[in-house]
């Protein structure tokens, strides 16, 4: 007999949500301590979403995301989750930029950054300052109409590789663009320069696990491979959830899917106004990855001047669809020193991640892709040789993944890594207008994305239905005259 997943789970909860990536985890984690009755479901064998790992033979455990976030990760997991897993946050040591406009090694700070730009990149010091200013004091509300490249142009007229220095490592921290609203650029980057790069010590599966027994802790019912099939509604507000053939009642559901299979998929327009069913068509998908996964043998390692973040290109010039293009020419190196699992296996890993195009993958034959992800690893390989010698011979393992691999396992719409353009931020927080009680959290709008950005949007979510909940309860002690 196959196994029931839903074995034991109650008919009715406060609270379900719908997937367990960071932003699920926190809506359900933040809702589960407040009191509140909350399923959580996934439709994976794990927990985590794009936030994941996977092992091979050898004690090799490869980080799908684990490469870095500002230090705002410290204070939002102490007070939405634990002191554990803040005191497991580190700092990065080194960010490495090899391209033909320049070469250096930063600690990706506002005060290292200014030091670089006057000395390296002979700006003026007032100007680098009125930069980090005006990037400094962007936010949600401000006007939408400047681009980040227009941004660039305002105080850096023609200086392509001050461009570059500034703008490679947010696409590849949140896949936005030149051509994206400045302040997608400007709150991320800030983020970023108050005190550097930091990661999580031990990895995703401990960072997962510590999450996992928080979760339990605070009385959420967790389950996975729970795949959600229907998000039911009646007379404009939610009902419940059909998973797995069984249909859950609740007063709110938390979607925590893509936001276009949340809203076509799980929910269906015939329940949404026209126009809000307009504005999330025009909701464009952010884009994907590829990646390739390496790991050195036993006892290998490599010289820590390669840096914890490797940014590459070969690229002459910076131009965005450079970075999305098949004929990869920039490289982000994620480097796993033995100290990122200090209590596992003394291995060294290294991913390279480049963004990509689902379309570019999505046509091939299984023959096609096959052959294309060895050619991936190839070009890989022989460019990594570079910076590491011999790599080849010096490798136990290695593999690669592709848009299509991302949506396999995560089920995002076209495998999109960064979950929506900005202009899907504005769609999430519409949802509950549309149908009460029920709500999205996820990777929108650019600047929530990246972990901080889903973590943070799963508290801004947690606190919305809190207060819908609290309102129900407090309507249904009224008396009654």
């Amino acid at each position: 007999m196959p196994r029931d997943f839903l074995k034991g789970a109650s008919d009715e909860y406060d609270v379900i949500v719908i997937g367990s990536g960071l932003a699920g985890l926190t809506v359900a984690n933040v809702l589960g301590r407040a009191g509140h009755s909350v399923l959580l479901l996934e439709q994976h064998y794990k927990l985590g979403g794009m936030a994941t790992w996977f092992k091979r033979p050898g004690g090799h455990i490869f980080d799908v995301s684990l490469h870095g976030f500002p230090y705002g990760m410290i204070k939002s997991c102490r007070r939405y989750w634990s002191q554990e897993i803040a005191d497991s946050i580190v700092p990065l040591k080194g960010i490495r930029f090899e391209n033909p406009m320049f070469s250096l090694t930063t600690t990706y700070n506002r005060e290292d950054f200014t030091k670089l730009l006057t000395s390296q990149f002979k700006i003026a010091p007032e100007k680098v300052a009125e930069f980090f200013d005006t990037a400094r004091g962007m936010n949600f509300y401000d006007d939408q109409s400047m681009t980040t490249g227009e941004l660039f142009n305002k105080f850096f007229p023609g200086r392509e590789d001050v461009h570059r220095l500034l703008m490679e490592p947010i696409v590849y921290a949140n896949g936005s663009t030149l051509e994206d609203p400045a302040i997608t650029y400007g709150i991320v980057f800030s983020n970023f320069m108050s005190k550097g790069v930091y990661t999580f010590e031990g990895g995703t599966d401990l960072l997962i696990q510590l999450m996992q027994k928080e979760l339990k802790k605070n009385g959420v019912d967790i389950r996975i491979r729970c795949d959600v099939e229907k998000i039911n509604v009646e007379d404009d507000r939610v009902q419940s959830v059909t998973v797995n053939g069984r249909t859950i009642k609740a007063k709110s559901v938390i979607s925590n899917a893509n936001l276009n299979a949340t809203i076509f998929r799980l929910l269906g327009e015939e329940t949404l106004d026209k126009q809000f069913v307009e504005e999330a068509r025009a909701v464009r998908l952010n884009n994907s990855s590829t990646q390739v996964y390496m790991a050195l043998n036993p006892g290998e390692t490599v010289d820590e001047s390669l840096g914890d973040l490797f940014f590459t290109s070969t690229a002459e010039e910076f131009k965005t669809d450079l970075l999305l293009s098949r004929d990869v020419t920039s490289r982000t190196y994620s480097i796993y020193y033995p100290r990122t699992r200090p209590e596992g296996r003394p291995r060294t890993l290294i991913v390279s991640s480049t963004n990509a195009h689902y379309k570019d993958w999505a046509p091939l034959s299984d023959e096609q892709y096959e052959a294309s992800k060895q050619d991936l690893i190839k070009t890989t390989l022989d460019h990594l040789d570079r910076y590491v010698p011999n790599i080849r011979e010096r490798l136990a393992h290695v593999e690669a993944s592709t848009p299509r691999t991302f949506q396999h396992y995560t089920q995002h719409v076209a495998g999109a890594s960064f979950g929506t353009k900005f202009e899907g931020l504005a769609v999430s927080r519409a949802l509950p207008d549309q149908v009460k009680g029920l709500y999205h959290a996820g990777s929108v709008g650019i600047i929530m994305s990246g972990w901080l950005g889903a973590i943070n949007y799963g508290v801004i979510v947690a606190n919305d239905v809190d207060a819908l909940l609290m309102k129900q309860v407090g309507a249904a002690t009224q008396p009654v005259n």
